[in-house]
């Protein structure tokens, strides 16, 4: 059976292992694409926006409405994907740990 203070070590590992994590997430990038690459959003797996590229064609005034459409897709996908590394890299930080059924960090 495991003590306490085995437990408080282990807890004590994967707090630092996590803060790691967390720190490391803000360097991987995502890129969030919509209108067949026309719009173009990098974020940080934590979800801060890095760079927004919108190809010279869609900055005529009459496609003001796409644009902003195309704007909120590539940001909801990009916001997805950063998401995707984000849990990744949590399971990958928390594999092996002896976790309850449906607990998460």
């Amino acid at each position: 059976m495991t003590s306490i203070e085995d437990i408080l070590k282990m807890a004590g590992n994967v707090q630092a292992e996590l803060e790691k994590a967390q720190a490391a997430l803000d360097r991987v990038e995502v890129e969030g694409l919509s209108g067949g690459g026309l719009v173009k959003v990098v974020a940080s797996a934590r979800g801060r926006i890095v760079r927004l590229s919108i190809d010279p064609s869609l900055l005529a005034p009459e496609s003001k409405e796409m644009t902003e459409d195309l704007i909120v897709a590539a940001f909801n996908d990009a916001r997805a994907k950063a998401d995707e590394a984000a849990q990744a890299m949590m399971r990958e930080v928390t594999a092996g740990l002896p976790l309850p059924p449906g607990f998460r960090l």
